[in-house]
């Protein structure tokens, strides 16, 4: 009895600092079911991190640090290919090639260039604009079924699948025109201070974002300042925001539905609720952390686990380039 194939899904994320809870419950915390249901590709894309200025040490423990971060929530390199962008060359030379087949119409109406752009009028270069290029060829080269995206990421999934199919159909089948992956699980959070916003590390105001290895005594001071609003009651409410809030991150730890967990806090306040969360959020993260501060401080097997994990990339990369290359016409 042949033993049945699992689809292919591929996620990459950038070593941009330090990543939060609404990383780990919106994407990271699913990745791990993923890769015992599917033949998982993961990439620390730090090619994408230079769009905007970096100091360079900086970057580099980021990298490392976002590679070690991604080994401690569980993702197992004999399960997966767990590996940093810029190790393979592939995705620099497909992009090229990508991007000959893009047209600028496409990229001057990527809602994030024009984003980027405003934040960073010093420094509207190339890349920026022409980055969903790469990130397609990030994609392709590893012929995804599926690829997971969040609303802020679903416009360059399609141009990915657009710039696929446009080569497809010159060229014949070369590339996978792979489906957006929307997961079972998975919490959208928003900010502690603003929630009416998304959690997000580049917002100035500490308190208002939770970092996967922030210590127990941080995160229970952030829950505590939370928002919530002067009802007092422990439900879900149109304008609740941040109860609604604190209610999907407890829900998303805990298992239970909203009903469930409005019972539980039926004639306790905010203070108490608050509590709850924090302490939910202080143990889901605890064991990361452990196993974090353990695999940061040997730089010589880290080192081991992300060569070995670009060679495995590095096979099923080349393999795909060749093929696109060839199509073209160049001699290899």
């Amino acid at each position: 009895m042949e033993m049945e194939t699992k689809k292919k899904v591929l996620s990459c994320i950038q070593p941009s600092g330090m990543l939060t809870l609404g990383n780990y419950l919106g994407a990271l915390k699913n990745w791990l079911n993923m890769q015992e249901e599917f033949d998982c590709t993961f990439a620390v894309a730090d090619l994408h991190a230079i769009t905007v200025r970096q100091e360079p040490a900086k970057l580099r423990q980021q990298i490392y640090s976002t590679y070690a971060l991604l080994l401690a929530l569980g993702l197992d390199p004999e399960k997966s290919t767990l590996f940093i962008q810029s190790h393979v060359a592939a995705h620099s030379q497909l992009s090229w090639l990508l991007s000959c087949y893009t047209q600028f119409g496409e990229m001057s109406r990527m809602t994030q260039f024009k984003d980027k752009s405003a934040k960073h009028a010093d420094n509207v270069n190339v890349g920026l604009f022409s980055y969903p290029v790469l990130m397609a060829a990030d994609i392709l080269l590893y012929k995804p079924d599926f690829v997971p995206v969040g609303a802020d990421q679903k416009q360059h999934l399609e141009i990915a699948r657009d710039i696929a199919e446009r080569f497809n159909g010159i060229y014949g089948d070369v590339f996978t025109v792979p489906e957006p992956y929307i997961a079972k699980t998975g919490a959208r959070v928003m900010s502690l201070q603003d929630p009416t916003k998304k959690m997000s590390k580049s917002d100035e105001n500490l308190n208002s974002w939770v970092a996967i290895l922030d210590s127990p005594d941080d995160i229970m001071r952030k829950f505590k300042r939370a928002v919530t609003d002067s009802e007092a009651r422990v439900c879900i409410g149109e304008e609740k925001h941040g109860i609604n809030n604190l209610i999907g991150i407890y829900s998303a730890i805990t298992g239970k539905t909203a009903e469930q967990i409005t019972a539980e806090f039926e004639g306790k306040g905010y203070g108490d609720f608050k509590l709850a969360v924090g302490e939910a959020v202080v143990e889901e993260l605890r064991p990361i952390r452990e196993r974090y501060d353990a695999i940061i401080k040997d730089k010589a097997a880290l080192e081991v686990l992300y060569r070995e994990g670009a060679q495995k990339a590095e096979y099923a990369a080349r393999k795909t380039l060749a093929k696109a290359m060839k199509k073209v016409g160049f001699v290899l």
